[in-house]
């Protein structure tokens, strides 16, 4: 089946992003996890990894060319035979996608402002869950306000309003799924006469078999796209991508079951979590592997504690030395030294997970001088996964934590949010609450894990 390669939204106030480079070009040979090309968003210029294995195909935009998040640019077939070129049709499937957009606006005019969109924080997602609005329309927010919270396929996170002003327009109801890139929310400087509220479903949305459309393609010779037409929950072809909600994804794969069961039997999309017991009562194919059941239990500490300490430390630390260390790397020492001393462990790994770089893995950080620079290691898991979120708008998120725990530190206003997931096979209850414990304390009183 194949893989579609979407444009990346880092930011919610991002509405495109610009190839700077493709790194492999249309009918090469990719690998899982090898960089296809360099992207330019409003937040940085990251590489992009292919999700799966095969042959680069149907490249749809060029160098230097702006696409609007959540659009397909290329796809991963794969066998070489399927491999077409598609950049001659890009400025049509574009120009029929402006048109789609010009015809929504044409029917139901929205307020002015700053477009709020569906995030993607990772290549294989394609929508995202609603699954609270924090305001309605109408309410006045401040840029840091929490406005909803939105469960994707890495976790739930709360999204802030990123702007000052009242919100004009909410476009999605909670519960749904909404595609990555679309407009959720409309931010207005002045207090709106009229907001609007609406259901996704309501909007005239596109068909969703993009990969299906390209093979029709690819056989039939023919590069003009044609315009969709389809119902709110519209059924895809078996061929095309499934849409469904990423908890409904999730659920289906831990219990065995197959999304395109509903999609033969004409279920409209997206799927919801409400849907899998219409899937259980088709009844399962020959030769479906039975249901995996939970290998252990997810559990979830927070902890919260003042930013000042830490600020003040990196302050005396910039004035005091010309090489300051950063916050990652003093925060690798406290997460060592705290694991050390409440699990009793003679050798730590812990791991940063940097976006689209993957995890880098440091041993025994907090034996290091705190000026020292760490040598990245290859040799062992990790023990704890750090996750900064302190420069995004993201302040709070669960992990899944399925290779090791995860430790993810977010920045509400002036306090440090700390979050802390793992299961209990990875780390007993009394272990990990003695973990979050230390590591708390010493980012409150930086000084009592350096003195």
């Amino acid at each position: 089946m194949p893989h579609e390669v979407i444009m990346p939204a880092l930011g919610m106030a991002q509405d495109t992003g610009k190839i700077v480079r493709w790194l492999k070009k249309s009918g090469e040979p990719v690998s899982s996890g090898e960089a296809i090309m360099e992207v330019e968003t409003d937040k940085a210029v990251m590489e992009v990894e292919a999700e799966a294995g095969g042959f680069l195909s149907a490249v749809s935009a060029g160098d230097g060319e702006d696409v609007p998040v959540g659009s397909v640019v290329a796809v991963i077939v794969e066998n070489e035979a399927d491999v077409r070129e598609a950049v001659s049709g890009a400025p049509e499937a574009l120009e029929a996608n402006a048109e789609e957009h010009e015809g929504e606006a044409d029917e139901e005019p929205l307020p002015e402002g700053a477009e709020i969109i569906m995030p993607a924080l990772g290549m294989a997602q394609d929508t995202g869950l609603i699954v609270n609005w924090c305001k309605d329309a109408g309410d006045k927010v401040s840029a840091s306000d929490i406005l909803l919270e939105v469960e994707t396929d890495k976790s739930v996170m709360e999204v802030e309003a990123g702007h000052d002003g009242y919100v004009a327009a909410i476009l999605a109801d909670a519960s749904e799924a909404v595609p990555v890139g679309s407009v959720i929310a409309v931010i207005s400087a002045e207090k709106p006469e009229r907001p609007v509220r609406r259901s996704a479903k309501a909007a005239p949305q596109p068909q969703a078999a993009p990969a299906a459309k390209a093979e029709d393609a690819a056989s039939d010779n023919s590069n003009a796209p044609s315009k969709p037409k389809g119902p709110a929950r519209p059924v895809a072809p078996v061929e095309g991508r499934i849409l469904a909600s990423p908890k409904a994804r999730r659920l289906a794969r831990e219990q065995g079951l197959d999304l395109t069961r509903l999609a033969e039997e004409g279920v409209a999309q997206p799927y919801h979590v409400s849907d899998l017991e219409t899937l259980r009562g088709l009844g399962a194919r020959v030769g479906t592997s039975p249901a995996a059941a939970p290998a252990n239990l997810p559990l979830h500490i927070e902890a919260r504690v003042p930013a000042s300490g830490f600020a003040a430390l990196l302050d005396w630390l910039r004035k005091e030395t010309t090489d300051a260390p950063s916050s990652s790397r003093i925060w690798l020492g406290f997460a060592s030294a705290a694991l050390r001393s409440a699990d009793a462990r003679e050798r730590i790994v812990v791991g940063i997970d940097a976006p689209g770089s993957g995890v880098a893995r440091f041993v025994d950080a907090d034996r290091k001088r705190l000026g020292a620079t760490l040598e990245e290691t290859e040799d062992g898991e990790a023990d704890i996964i750090l996750r900064d979120l302190t420069g995004s708008a993201v302040i709070r998120a669960t992990a899944r934590a399925e290779t090791a725990p995860v430790l993810t530190i977010g920045r509400d206003r002036e306090d440090f949010l700390i979050g802390f997931d793992y299961h209990d096979s990875q780390l007993n209850e009394a272990a990990a609450l003695a973990f979050v414990t230390g590591f708390a304390g010493r980012l409150e009183e930086p000084l009592r894990h350096l003195l």
